[in-house]
């Protein structure tokens, strides 16, 4: 249940805090997206991380399910089941998008398009109120996503299939990836916020049991729809067992402080500042993945840095 600290902070504006939390959450979001980008994957590499997340992370999860899991009711098990179904659809996406399309495309457009959306939908489902300068925050954070995403010459580029086919193709697929990762986003983000803020649950708990939860849901895709390339599963995963165990390590740590951060702040106004991790992405993309449009993406994730600032003092 909630501290007497954390139900003062609900419903505030962004604490210092909560605005620390955020920013360290975002470097190693980055970081772990760049390491998925390189390692490549499908749902044999989303297995082998749910795996070893799992394991990984259980003295910490159990020790937390240990005091929660016998006040939990009806309400609480909904929502870890769906977190982990929409959690496990999200990383589809994400990694589908990223073996289609440039990393400076989906992961902005991803990290950007979900926020928004989640703080739309915080402000009607959970109540709170954005105000002008949160209005201001959350549209110079969608300005920064489309600047990133190549702004208006990667649209003209969209709409009139210019250069080659390939090169097209690998746009649109990413920007279509991009935005479906975005809306999958905005669900979980607004499904786990919830959790943390109206249900009671832990963000450790939140994390953890929907992890467990999307076990079984991966493993019934994994028997329909395994890939059928003629790698051995042994073989597949002992090449990446070294970035997913990286990723494994990272991605919960970045998440679980999002969600403290959920606790002393509006979810409306941690989404979007959450997208400082884009900036990030931005320099990573351009100078280790050799992507172009480096500057402008840049300047674009400046946008969204402005719109966080705005955010946090609105």
């Amino acid at each position: 249940m909630y501290t007497e600290y954390t139900l003062r902070y609900a419903g505030a504006s962004m604490s210092a805090l909560a605005l620390t939390l955020v920013l360290v959450a975002a470097v190693i979001h980055a970081t772990w997206n760049l390491v998925t980008k390189r390692a490549g994957g499908d749902l044999r590499y989303v297995l082998l991380l749910q795996l070893i997340a799992v394991t990984l992370w259980s003295p910490v999860g159990l020790w937390f399910a240990w005091s929660e899991v016998p006040r939990f009711g009806l309400e609480q098990w909904g929502l870890i089941t769906a977190s982990g179904v929409l959690h496990m659809a999200y990383f589809l996406a994400l990694l589908r998008g990223y073996s289609r399309g440039d990393l400076s495309v989906v992961y902005p457009l991803a990290r950007g398009t979900g926020p928004v959306i989640t703080a739309v939908l915080a402000s009607v489902w959970l109540g709170e109120a954005l105000g002008w300068q949160g209005t201001f925050g959350v549209a110079a954070v969608a300005v920064g996503i489309v600047t990133i995403a190549g702004g208006r010459d990667t649209w003209q580029r969209l709409r009139s299939g210019a250069g080659s086919a390939e090169a097209s193709a690998r746009l649109r697929q990413g920007i279509g990836y991009g935005l479906l990762t975005g809306a999958f986003i905005a669900a979980y983000s607004v499904v786990d916020g919830y959790a943390v803020k109206q249900a009671g649950m832990s963000p450790v708990s939140v994390d953890y049991l929907g992890n467990v939860a999307r076990l079984p849901f991966t493993l019934v895709l994994f028997a329909f729809f395994a890939p059928s390339d003629g790698v051995k599963l042994w073989s597949y995963w002992s090449e990446r067992f070294r970035p997913a165990l990286v990723v494994a390590f990272l991605s919960p740590v970045a998440y679980v402080l999002v969600l403290y951060a959920v606790r002393l702040a509006p979810l409306s106004h941690v989404a979007p500042a959450r997208e400082v991790s884009t900036l990030f992405a931005a320099l990573l993309g351009g100078r280790l993945l050799r992507e172009e449009n480096v500057v402008q993406r840049v300047v674009g994730a400046l946008c969204i840095t402005v719109g966080i600032v705005a955010l946090a003092l609105s």
